[in-house]
């Protein structure tokens, strides 16, 4: 996304939004996203003029483009708080939108940054000096209406910009543990977790979770163990109503497709890229080349960032008694064990080296 040659290296300069920070009764303050996103585009582009260097070509680099990369924390979360099941369209569309308000108020404060200390040194010839920004050069100009982008198009020409890149959602896994997030624009990966740090050990749930169960009067210590039960997993629960169910499924219970839409939407207002992770239970060729297919079909510029897929076996868990004699999570290696039909996989996506096909 950046620019290294023999007298240059590239630089990013970070910052994350908690999006949990801009709900606020029931509804999300996109003028405050604006307003926090505004300022921080102007503190990232003070970090470029202090910062130390420790070699002369990444001063250069950041002189003369001077690209910042503004992230995000807790998109889960903030689906969660509004009541969106992060697979339904109404978190699609609210996903598109952050976006579109973090990009516009990076370009604006950019423009005014640019009327005070002139535009960077590269900016003439580049797309935005000639009105063209991310999304146009995605072809994608159905915007929320929430902002007037023909009027900021028409600055910049005139102004210039004073950053070269501005979006960039990067990984967050230290600072969303700081703030009490979930990662970057990734849904829930566990309801129930076992994080391990130098004091030891502590189980983490999904606060979120655990409020909606404690307002529907369900929260228990017994639930809590039939969540770990389901390692994280409250879908095959029973007495956890549908709703809670629908809000509350794990990245492996989301459609990846769905997941590739929403970067796909996400990302005409990136002007980087996003590091966004697929999660694939019974990976293979077939799925992995289909699913980066569609990605590129579907305009990312990266693909994914990491491909995560769940370990063939479990550990059988000693800690939590098993209340069913043919517990699923307990016999679930058996299960795996068993060999399936010739009849089966005679032309399966899931045993392409079984393939009596084609024997690709």
């Amino acid at each position: 996304m950046e620019y290294t040659s023999a007298d240059e290296v590239a630089v990013c300069n970070l910052a994350s939004i908690a999006l949990p920070k801009y709900v606020e009764n029931g509804s999300f303050n996109h003028d405050l996203l604006f307003d926090v996103t505004y300022h921080a585009t102007g503190n990232l582009n003070r970090v470029i003029d202090v910062n130390y260097y420790p070699v002369e070509e990444a001063r250069n680099s950041n002189m003369r483009h001077r690209p910042i990369g503004l992230g995000v924390q807790g998109l889960a979360d903030t689906f969660a708080m509004l009541g969106m099941a992060f697979d339904s369209p109404e978190a699609r569309a609210l996903n598109k939108e952050i976006f579109e308000t973090i990009y516009f108020a990076a370009c604006t404060a950019s423009k005014d940054a640019a009327i005070v200390d002139g535009a960077y040194s590269t900016f003439e010839g580049s797309p935005a000096s000639q009105g063209l920004l991310q999304f146009d050069l995605w072809g994608m100009n159905e915007h929320s209406g929430r902002w007037d982008w023909d009027s900021l198009k028409t600055e910049i020409m005139e102004k210039g910009m004073r950053n070269s890149l501005l979006v960039a959602p990067m990984p967050t896994a230290s600072t969303s543990q700081i703030l009490g997030n979930n990662e970057c624009f990734e849904a829930f990966t566990s309801n129930l977790y076992v994080r391990r740090t130098l004091s030891g050990e502590f189980i983490v749930l999904n606060k979120h979770l655990v409020n909606d169960l404690i307002v529907a009067g369900l929260w228990s210590m017994a639930l809590k163990d039939e969540i770990l039960r389901h390692k994280g997993s409250i879908q095959a629960i029973d007495g956890i109503p549908d709703n809670i169910k629908a809000l509350y499924k794990t990245t492996w219970e989301i459609k990846q497709k769905h997941v590739l839409d929403m970067a796909a939407d996400r990302g005409a207002y990136i002007d980087q890229s996003q590091s966004m992770n697929i999660h694939m239970i019974d990976a293979n060729a077939a799925k992995v080349s289909s699913m980066h297919f569609y990605g590129w079909k579907s305009g990312l510029k990266t693909g994914m960032y990491y491909l995560r897929t769940k370990a063939a076996a479990d550990a059988i868990q000693f800690t939590v008694e098993s209340k069913a004699k043919n517990d699923p999570t307990v016999n679930g290696l058996a299960e795996r064990a068993e060999l399936t039909s010739m009849e089966e996989i005679a032309c399966s996506l899931d045993s392409p080296d079984d393939c009596l096909s084609c024997g690709a």
